[in-house]
């Protein structure tokens, strides 16, 4: 009875605290999560109703949270979690949209186990593929011009992944508000992002940091030896505007 009274109480937390997205109550809710998993199948089981519930009533408020219990419940050791979690989410809970017919399954796969360096490249050579395909050229690398082309369903997309597979750590939207939090003063971005140390530039790849000890925003990596003007265009697109971001669901 006490085991579930505490389920209970911490559950209770966990729903009045999801909707807050500041960072004491994000790292409370990280900690409640994983409370809640460690408390067994009964706990898992309220965690997986809950997401459900919120991703087919609540898509737009899906966020790292979320992504984190997705995580751990594919990490369950109970067959009937595994079970619902494959008949739910077996694409994930980021739904895979493309403007462009463009697979993004091994971006989400990279990104679920965490291996950061392999989804940075992964995702230039995505929004290259974009680039080629709505500018009609073979160029493998962005060009600052290519960026006003790329649809804002791809970037949401790949934005998405990364944010909610990162514990709300890295992604565009999260680069694009420490850059406006800095009065788009690029040299105090780079340093609040680690993409330069001793006001010199980290060398690739030995140099960066490749895992949740890094500082928020410091992936996906953008040359910054070639100017900012491909980051600036991609902070300046119009997917970022609350009125144009898509229909997700």
């Amino acid at each position: 009875m006490q085991r579930k009274n505490i389920l209970d109480e911490q559950f209770s937390q966990l729903e009045s605290l999801l909707e807050n997205y500041d960072d004491l109550s994000i790292s409370l809710q990280f900690k409640l999560v994983q409370n809640i998993y460690d408390l067994g199948l009964n706990g898992q089981q309220k965690l997986l109703q809950k997401l459900i519930f919120d991703y087919f009533n609540k898509s737009d408020l899906i966020n790292c949270i979320h992504g984190f219990i997705f995580e751990l419940l594919l990490k369950s050791t109970y067959p009937p979690i595994i079970q619902v979690v494959n008949q739910y989410f077996y694409h994930g809970i980021v739904p895979l949209k493309s403007a462009c017919n463009i697979d993004y399954l091994t971006l989400q796969q990279l990104l679920l186990k965490q291996q950061f360096q392999k989804a940075d490249h992964m995702t230039h050579l995505k929004l290259c593929e974009l680039a080629q395909i709505q500018g009609n050229h073979a160029r493998e690398w962005l060009y600052f011009t290519d960026v006003s082309l790329l649809p804002a369903l791809d970037l949401y997309t790949i934005d998405k992944l990364w944010s909610i597979h990162s514990r709300g750590l890295f992604g565009i939207s999260i680069q694009r508000k420490i850059w406006l939090s800095s009065d788009s003063d690029w040299n105090k971005f780079w340093d609040k992002i680690g993409w330069k140390v001793n006001e010199l530039p980290r060398r690739y790849p030995q140099e960066f940091i490749w895992n949740l000890n890094a500082p928020p925003g410091h992936l996906p990596l953008f040359n910054q030896l070639r100017g900012v003007q491909v980051l600036s265009a991609l902070f300046m697109h119009p997917v970022w505007n609350e009125k144009q971001k898509p229909i997700y669901l």
